[in-house]
């Protein structure tokens, strides 16, 4: 299987566990939600929605939020428990709305499952001049030596045979692979969150578990890592009922240029290499 067969693999693992998807992935920090969204609230788009934990973060300020994903078992999910929310069938390279119909398109954990020199064009098509376009990664702190589960889990195979280096390598570019100022958008900034999340020793190692690379291995290598990660967790924090993990919100947003009138030349989606860098 080539490289791109493999990312495609991993993107669509998560509906095989859309329920604890949902039920143990971190929302944003209130703060992180603050700073991505524009001041005034409107029709917003969650691209690559999953099982909607962004979406309800979402829908608790904005006058309308439309749900965009391409997984059908995440979307089901999704439907039943964001009610009020428009879910759609659709994808960061294919967004089934009218040009110029959104306030705002945000993609939370899931840019790096994209095709940035498609979704890039697709968003800008889809936003109003003057319109947000936010990017946010949330989840452990992958900076706390402890917290990275790839500790836990390359003995029993996962990372070594789920996830090659340069399948690794990637995913890596795909998330730096965002707009410069100068194109369809402006005004980009980047700023990161830190926060922390109480867990029960148990609820972080299916946490970790619901990680792609963890996913796709196969189950007996499951639980081999898991069985690890119970084992360093017991011992880190012995006798532990609830552990503060440290977690992390990665933010970047811009503003949709205005388009250009007729008789001028339209305002391209360039796609250029803008690295995501930690904020104060």
């Amino acid at each position: 299987m080539d490289n791109e067969a493999d990312h495609s693999g991993l993107a669509r693992s998560f509906g095989s566990v859309a329920g604890d998807y949902d039920r143990l992935r971190t929302r944003p920090a209130a703060s992180a939600l603050d700073w991505l969204l524009p001041d005034r609230p409107g029709v917003f788009i969650d691209l690559g929605a999953g099982t909607g934990l962004f979406t309800r973060a979402l829908a608790a300020v904005a006058a309308h939020v439309i749900a965009v994903e391409p997984d059908e078992r995440m979307r089901q999910v999704l439907a039943a428990r964001s009610p009020g929310v428009r879910v759609l069938a659709g994808s960061g390279e294919s967004i089934p709305l009218p040009d110029a119909s959104a306030d705002g398109v945000f993609v939370s954990s899931a840019w790096h499952w994209l095709d940035p020199e498609q979704a890039i064009p697709e968003i800008a098509r889809v936003l109003r001049d003057g319109a947000r376009f936010g990017v946010i990664w949330t989840g452990r702190d992958r900076e706390t030596d402890w917290l990275r589960p790839e500790h836990w889990f390359t003995e029993s195979g996962v990372d070594r045979d789920s996830s090659p280096a340069q399948l690794r390598s990637n995913i890596g570019q795909r998330e730096d692979a965002l707009p410069r100022d100068g194109g369809a958008f402006t005004n980009i900034e980047t700023h990161t969150f830190l926060f922390s999340k109480p867990m029960s020793p148990a609820a972080l190692v299916e946490m970790l578990a619901t990680h792609s690379r963890v996913i796709a291995a196969s189950p007996a290598d499951r639980e081999r890592g898991s069985a690890r990660a119970r084992s360093a967790i017991d011992e880190l924090f012995p006798g532990a009922d609830s552990i503060d993990v440290p977690m992390r919100s990665r933010c970047w947003r811009a503003d949709r240029a205005a388009r250009m009138s007729p008789r001028g030349a339209g305002v391209s989606a360039n796609c250029c290499s803008a690295h995501l860098v930690s904020g104060p």
